[in-house]
């Protein structure tokens, strides 16, 4: 099939192109600007596109259009596309269609989606079976963020924000899944869901859409979600909650607890056992044996960017972690300060995307940093330029997240000065960003004397 991807340079867009090539098909694609790792990538398989918007080279050879939420309504492609009646599909729209005879599992929520679906990858992969996925951040030992092939099997990461400019459904509407983990729900996407009850819309509305007989596995320590749980009057579903899996922690090592045995594993934080009970709840529901779900997790070791180690030493840590979004931020600020309680704690959090950058939703952060020793929020404001959004008040930040001491940083000169002065003695750095700090070189501080 020839397949034109728009917006082909984003995290699941430029995945998606290669999967597709991988699979035989013609991929062609375009973008207006397309960033490292993407660019090498696309490069490597001969899929890379001169910069720009190319609407002549849309023409009625191509069977299939799928088009990424980054292109804009009045794309002159997608125009062009639509002005020759070619097929137009969002990505989640064409993630079903190749699923829809699969067994469809998907893992919803605010929050832990990414680290929740890599568990069961990971735990699949262990035991050799056969299945095709989409998941939101590379992981170690796959080499696409997407698979697509004629597995019986398709494991999802399922995102709340929507589909395409021109496909406004929720991208987690449109999977029909057989088995759902939802993880929790914690106001987002400010940009899209201006409320906090629009935003728990799309959960409920997810919730009732779902197909005769699925099950729901949901986290119950999770009041919103809960509610929404407790009102469902729809007994074609199976629902089943889950807390966090039976643990011990010894020596900062936490151990899961079966059938009198433990199993040590490589990554901590309550939320993370959460998550791992979902897990190993849907992998159960497959047929794998316990023991085998928990062997496999030992030899689990997060996701990118995911409680990510930069540097490890006895007297230094420092992490760097996706955390964006105001509950993200808390669960992981307070996980690093329960496996490290004796060591002092610095936290750098780079305000980057919209919701978090807009006025009316920072107050949300309100003692998400109160665990930390030192506190520093960066943000950039070329990026409120790119944006269109209106300047941030340091002042005001500091007040609405109501942590003593906070230190505001808006210059890459200013927080590249405020690093080299940090002593990493008996001291844990946490690095929490959806950005890059506007380019500071983090990694290559985290490694230096």
């Amino acid at each position: 099939m020839r397949i034109h991807i728009i917006a082909m340079g984003g995290a699941v867009m430029h995945n998606l192109s290669i999967a597709l090539h991988k699979a035989g098909h013609i991929v062609t694609g375009s973008d207006d600007e397309i960033y490292n790792p993407a660019k090498d990538r696309l490069q490597s398989y001969g899929l890379l596109p001169i910069s720009g918007w190319y609407p002549e080279k849309i023409d009625q050879d191509i069977e299939l259009v799928i088009v990424g939420m980054h292109a804009k309504k009045d794309n002159p492609e997608l125009a062009k596309a639509r002005e020759l009646n070619l097929k137009i599909m969002s990505y989640p729209a064409f993630i079903y269609e190749h699923a829809k005879h699969k067994n469809r599992i998907v893992i919803a929520g605010s929050h832990g989606k990414t680290s929740t679906t890599s568990m069961i990858m990971h735990v699949l992969r262990t035991l050799d079976k056969d299945y095709d996925y989409l998941v939101g951040a590379p992981l170690e030992g796959f080499d696409l963020m997407i698979r697509l092939s004629d597995a019986p099997l398709m494991v999802i990461e399922g995102d709340e924000y929507l589909s395409s400019p021109i496909d406004l459904t929720p991208k987690i509407m449109h999977y029909q899944p057989h088995t759902t983990i939802i993880t929790g729900i914690a106001w987002d996407h400010i940009n899209v869901f201006p409320t906090q009850e629009s935003y728990v819309q799309v959960f409920r509305d997810y919730i009732k859409g779902l197909p005769k007989g699925a099950t729901i596995y949901y986290y119950s320590g999770d009041k919103a979600l809960h509610n929404i749980i407790t009102e469902t009057d729809n007994t074609d579903l199976t629902i089943q909650s889950y807390i966090a899996y039976p643990h011990i922690i010894r020596d900062g090592i936490a151990y899961l607890l079966h059938d009198q045995k433990e199993f040590p594993l490589k990554i901590f934080g309550k939320h993370n056992l959460e998550n791992i009970q979902a897990a190993v709840d849907v992998c159960l529901s497959l047929g794998i044996h316990e023991k085998e779900i928990l062997h496999a997790l030992m030899t689990f070791s997060g996701a990118a960017k995911r409680l990510q180690p930069l540097f490890l030493s006895d007297h230094s840590k420092i992490y760097l972690d996706f955390a964006h979004a105001p509950s993200k931020v808390a669960a992981t600020v307070k996980a690093i300060k329960e496996q490290y309680p004796a060591m002092r704690l610095i936290t750098l959090l780079e305000l980057h995307t919209f919701s978090s950058l807009n006025k009316n939703f920072i107050p949300q952060y309100a003692h998400a940093l109160d665990p930390a020793d030192e506190a520093i929020v960066f943000f950039n404001k070329h990026t409120l330029e790119i944006k269109g959004m209106p300047d941030l008040d340091p002042d005001y930040i500091r007040e609405m997240f109501k942590k003593n001491n906070l230190k505001v940083i808006t210059q890459n000169e200013e927080l590249e000065d405020y690093l080299s002065h940090i002593d990493k003695k008996d001291t844990v750095v946490l690095f929490m960003s959806s950005g890059t700090f506007n380019g500071v070189q983090i990694k290559e501080w985290a490694n230096s004397n």
